[in-house]
């Protein structure tokens, strides 16, 4: 019999130069038809089946804090499974993190599923690259529904243009967080874009946008993989908060701290020729 003809992971993107200009302007973009639904049928279930697998929060949502009602969070997938792995090292995605930021190109800095769970709790407004030891801003994540999300189960939201706003990145995802960055938000009139995602799209940030999501009001898990991308030849800063060295010890701890983050958690995923 011969070997199934695995869905279109690599092939180009045909991005624009409008949305190009868009991403480095505010700060993210939406794509339409990133990922086929074939992509999501073949993968979605499989990532699906990891992340209940490796979950340990299993407290009732009443009993957790802001952070725990947010999600399930479940990281690193792409070693444990081959399937997942498949999915993560994708060129098509990698392609357009290195387009999107100007590089030549993109390293993994680390997967991440994010299933919110009917009745989840709101995502407080944050900045990922707070946790990430890394020099540079060229760094950007990718958030990939594995479903039409419309706004009932909590799609992801930003602040247009906030990538250029300093104050609030020394705080972690939390209520002061929400609290605070929401008014800052408000008060330097930064628009707020909250709109559902279609099956297929898929979102690219960068590290310093400011972004929420709302409850999951639905009575369906919002299914999410996220793959961050790292500019090749980046450097690994020296850890300044507990966060930072977590992440260093769980991403970077074979790369000496000023070295070029080339380690075994953070392979080449794409390079131009």
């Amino acid at each position: 019999m011969p070997a199934p003809v695995k869905p279109d992971i690599d092939s180009p993107y045909p991005l624009t130069a409008a949305q190009v200009e868009k991403f480095r302007c505010d700060g993210y973009v939406k794509l339409k038809n990133a990922l086929s639904p074939d992509v999501i049928d073949h993968y979605g279930p499989v990532i699906t089946s990891e992340v209940y697998r490796l979950n340990t929060m299993h407290l009732p949502l009443e009993q957790r804090d802001t952070y725990s009602k947010a999600f399930l969070q479940v990281g690193n997938i792409w070693t444990k499974n081959e399937t997942v792995k498949e999915f993560c090292w994708g060129k098509r995605l990698a392609r357009l993190a290195a387009e999107l930021l100007g590089v030549k190109g993109v390293r993994m800095y680390h997967d991440q599923a994010l299933y919110k769970e009917p009745g989840g709790g709101v995502t407080p407004w944050h900045a990922d690259q707070y946790y990430w030891p890394i020099s540079n801003a060229n760094s950007v994540t990718a958030w990939i529904p594995l479903q039409a999300t419309p706004m009932e189960m909590g799609p992801l939201a930003f602040a247009v243009g906030s990538h250029r706003f300093e104050a609030g990145r020394e705080l972690a995802i939390s209520d002061e967080s929400e609290e605070r960055i929401g008014r800052s938000m408000k008060e330097q009139n930064y628009p707020h874009d909250d709109t559902p995602f279609d099956l297929g799209e898929v979102s690219f940030h960068y590290g310093w946008t400011f972004h929420r999501a709302g409850r999951n009001v639905s009575n369906q898990p919002r299914a999410v993989m996220t793959i961050i991308y790292i500019e090749d030849g980046i450097r690994l800063i020296a850890p300044d908060t507990k966060a930072r060295e977590g992440d260093r010890a769980a991403f970077a701890a074979d790369v000496e701290v000023g070295g070029v983050m080339n380690g075994r958690m953070t392979p080449i995923l794409y390079c131009a020729d």
